[in-house]
């Protein structure tokens, strides 16, 4: 029964994500926040929170799908998952986060505050990423690393600046100064952070129009 998702590990399912994505494949681990889905098609775990997920069924794999035995060894191990230690035991490997748009980002978790965690990108760079946005995140396989780099050329560097405990208070110390709203998905997503106050962020675009957003809907936030 799906209701209770220990009893149903092994099962075959699919999952809606918020966004209308689809998932198929193998549940493989649950716990009071996340769902684990072995996808036979790319032999990838995705985690997946489950305040992301729309609906859940379950459902027979068709022929694309050409493992349908996971590894024995998750890349994620733990007694009991949850996504705050699912982020923790990732900390230092090579993931894909998936948070918005139509593309997913690559790199490594760096550090793991209250409600974000800071994210290294051999594309974006440094990144802070709310965990309130992630829909889900996929470990690399232990030989493999992001766009064939070689792991000399992607060294594992914490942010040498002190972090904040909170998203929010994050933000603030990025005051004055230029950012990347996620990813810069379109302009008024580029521009000069005034302000951030009563959980709005005031930013000035390079038209020099002023840009308020609500904090609550801001996914990730870089500096150029």
């Amino acid at each position: 029964m799906l209701i209770d998702f220990v009893d149903s590990i092994g099962i075959q399912i699919e999952v809606e994500i918020s966004g209308g994505v689809i998932h198929k494949g193998i549940l493989t681990d649950a716990g009071l926040d996340i769902i684990v889905l072995y996808d036979g098609r790319t032999d990838s775990y995705l985690y997946i929170p489950f305040v992301h997920v729309q609906r859940l069924k379950e459902t027979i794999l068709d022929e694309e799908y050409t493992s349908y035995n996971p590894p024995s060894e998750k890349p994620i191990e733990t007694d009991v998952i949850s996504f705050r230690k699912s982020l923790t035991i990732a900390k230092g490997l090579f993931v894909k986060v998936y948070v918005t748009g139509n593309k997913s980002i690559h790199g490594y978790i760096t550090s793991i505050m209250n409600d974000y965690f800071v994210f290294h990108s051999p594309v974006y760079k440094t990144m802070f990423i709310s965990m309130n946005h992630v829909k889900w995140l996929i470990p690399y396989p232990p030989n493999k690393i992001p766009y064939s780099l070689n792991k000399e050329n992607l060294p594992l560097v914490p942010i040498s600046t002190p972090l904040a405990r909170s998203f929010d208070e994050q933000m603030k110390r990025l005051e004055n100064q230029l950012v990347i709203i996620d990813g810069g998905e379109n302009t008024e997503k580029i521009g000069l952070l005034q302000k951030i106050r009563n959980n709005k962020m005031i930013l000035i675009t390079a038209d020099g129009e002023t840009v308020c957003r609500n904090l609550e809907h801001i996914k990730t936030i870089q500096l150029p």
